[in-house]
């Protein structure tokens, strides 16, 4: 048996940590938007075409599909074997949702009686496993006509599935489905124009602290509960701070520090994980901000559009105090990278990919931006009526675009824009897809699909 030196040992060790790190990539898709909520998973060869319409003829590349009870747009999360969704069936079987442009500023009537449900399947088959009812009962709250009652997506750590219906309530499961505890944090009512448009941030996950946004503008704050129990660590107030919001918080650490980076109108606001203090802020974007924060080159992006303001501020992640950028450009921000006033998306979380930053749009269009620099790439338009309210997703050298036309875009990555791909997927996609040993799973307004890897030449 060969003796290792301690520097021998340590890069051993550590080359097993990569290696497994890699491994779970490839594998979990643990929470909205993956590992470390990136949305990308590269490390596996992914199928570029492919038809998931009733009329197809290539079901050959459908590894399965599941229809789904009730109306959710909350992503698939990926543990081991297991896949999860959340979704809200009506008493009456009726769930109305709008589609296409538009998306009338107003509540669904859809107030009757819902059970708000978690499932689970089968990875390879799409078997369900089990489904277990979280609560049932009219809905507390209302949401808007493109939107449903199971808007965000479950989030997984070891043996414990934390899935959160806002008004509703938030609970935790073991991966078999017992329930371990449920909270219940009141109302929360997020609205604009005195309407309420629904709840959609999902719960993030570090060790054992679970942290939630509800921005109600009655009442908005951030807090922190454990995992173990749902006992709250804190909670702060986010009055003045934030009028509404639906994007998922940002658990990042880096430098010795852990921080909460939460979307928000009118302040981007960073958070200490341990103690809910403020770190720094932005002011300003767009005032119904959705996209999720993350980083990428440990950097954070953060972005949002709507009401005449669409920036894209990258932040240091070592920033402090207020760092709002100047609206000229004139003044020297340490603490920003690079930021524009124009180009950020509305609804869907941008991807950074082999150094570029693609984000999608409700209008249809794509924009692409270098993301170590700002520069602009292309800004081209994917299809009339291919409103992107999904979060983008990256893999294996390509973009997937999944659209409410029921239309998933694929893109080749690069400098160049190139539709590789449009793959009908049979109705339409609200929800982000995951990917899993070069798997990829989209769920749409009445199924959840897997589109088969690519076969081995």
């Amino acid at each position: 048996m060969i003796a290792l030196r301690p520097l021998d040992r340590a890069m051993m060790l550590f080359m097993l940590f990569v290696t497994a790190l890699q491994t779970s990539n490839g594998q979990d898709w643990p929470s909205f938007r993956g590992i470390r909520g990136s949305g990308v998973a590269d490390g596996f060869p992914i199928r570029t075409q492919w038809d998931a319409g009733p009329s197809s003829d290539k079901l050959s590349v459908i590894s399965w599909q599941q229809k789904l009870p009730g109306l959710g747009h909350s992503s698939p999360v990926i543990t081991g074997n297991k896949i999860f969704v959340t979704t809200a069936i009506a008493s009456n079987g009726k769930s109305p949702l709008v589609v296409g442009a538009g998306g009338r500023p107003e509540a669904a009537d859809d107030q009757g009686e819902q059970s708000w449900v978690l499932l689970c399947f089968d990875k390879q088959t799409g078997n369900e496993l089990w489904r277990q009812t979280a609560k049932k009962g009219r809905p507390r709250a209302t949401r808007h006509a493109k939107a449903t009652h199971a808007n965000a997506s479950v989030t997984v750590e070891g043996d414990r599935v934390v899935a959160f219906f806002g008004s509703e309530g938030l609970y935790c499961f073991d991966l078999d489905g017992k329930l371990k505890w449920k909270r219940d944090l009141g109302v929360i009512d997020i609205s604009k124009y005195g309407i309420g448009w629904g709840f959609a941030s999902s719960p993030a996950l570090f060790q054992d602290q679970i942290v939630i946004v509800c921005d109600d503008p009655k009442n908005p704050f951030i807090a922190s509960l454990r995992l173990s129990d749902g006992k709250e660590k804190w909670r702060v107030s986010r009055m003045g701070v934030c009028e509404r919001s639906w994007g998922t918080p940002f658990i990042f650490r880096s430098g010795g520090r852990t921080q909460v980076v939460v979307n928000g109108w009118p302040w981007v606001m960073s958070y200490d994980l341990e103690t809910g203090k403020e770190i720094w802020k932005i002011r300003g974007g767009g005032d119904n901000p959705v996209p999720t924060p993350f980083a990428s080159n440990n950097w954070i992006y953060v972005t949002s559009a709507h009401g005449g303001q669409s920036p894209i501020y990258v932040v240091k992640p070592n920033a402090i105090g207020d760092i709002t950028p100047s609206k000229d450009g004139s003044s020297e921000n340490k603490s920003i990278v690079w930021s524009t006033l124009r180009g950020g998306s509305y609804m869907s979380t941008p991807v950074v990919y082999r150094d570029l930053l693609y984000l999608g749009n409700s209008n249809g269009t794509v924009r692409c931006f270098d993301a170590k620099t700002g520069e602009p790439v292309y800004q081209k338009r994917l299809a009339v009526g291919a409103g992107i309210i999904a979060s983008l997703v990256a893999a294996d050298g390509k973009i997937f675009c999944a659209s409410e036309n029921g239309i998933v875009y694929v893109l080749e990555a690069g400098r160049e824009f190139k539709i590789l791909a449009r793959n009908n997927m049979g109705s339409p996609c609200f929800a982000s897809p995951a990917i899993s040993d070069g798997v990829i799973y989209f769920r749409t307004t009445e199924k959840l699909i897997a589109i088969s890897k690519p076969t081995e030449k």
